[in-house]
């Protein structure tokens, strides 16, 4: 792990850290085993960043996670279809889920990585994502369905799912864009996503 840390990029300066006074927003990394998530609250989301928030209006959160349109969306994701992802994806999709609770009490049971980033930040986060939907010819996201939990939803993705480039890899992209110090080449599993996430925490308490 020490070696992986000294390899990480260093920060985008003018987005990361937050300059002193500035307002700040935290969003989560959610690790679910092999495959993480990232969790923004929706009302953070700028307007227009995003063009789904509008389709979740009920939820407080956001969990957002990118992946091979085959594996993602099957019910029976095996051994050959991971083999498939790997090496041969055919595509990509956007899973979308509104939450109604803070990420820590929605995922019990899930290691989340709390990120501190800058407000311009956080804009730059959501547009990355916002530029991973795949657009139908009038320019709206094209929705595949129903996702993985009640209420969520599948759409179409950019970008090309394989063994060097991974829904982690993903998601330390879009955190890369919001200028943390993080190095997406070597976020390939969610353990070590994590492990680099966790140097954009926020900062620890101090006690008297």
């Amino acid at each position: 792990m020490g070696l992986v840390g000294a390899a990480c990029l260093g920060p985008v300066r003018e987005l990361y850290p937050p300059q002193a006074g500035e307002a700040t927003v935290i969003v989560h990394v959610v690790r679910h085993g092999w495959h993480s998530g990232l969790v923004i609250r929706r009302d953070q989301i700028p307007a227009g960043a995003w063009p789904e928030p509008g389709h979740f209006s009920a939820a407080r959160f956001l969990e957002v996670g990118w992946g091979d349109r085959a594996f993602y969306q099957s019910a029976d994701a095996g051994v050959a279809l991971a083999i498939e992802a790997s090496f041969a994806s055919a595509g990509s999709v956007l899973h979308v889920t509104g939450l109604d609770r803070p990420p820590a009490e929605h995922f019990a049971h899930a290691e989340i990585t709390a990120v501190e980033l800058s407000a311009r930040g956080a804009e730059a986060v959501a547009r990355f994502v916002a530029r991973a939907y795949e657009r139908d010819p009038a320019g709206a996201p094209i929705d595949l369905g129903p996702g993985l939990y009640p209420g969520s939803r599948f759409y179409a993705a950019t970008g090309r799912y394989s063994l060097f480039y991974t829904c982690n890899s993903w998601i330390a992209d879009a955190l890369r864009a919001g200028g943390c110090p993080i190095t997406p080449a070597w976020a390939l599993t969610g353990g070590n996503l994590a492990f680099q996430a966790g140097r954009c925490g926020p900062p620890a308490p101090r006690y008297p």
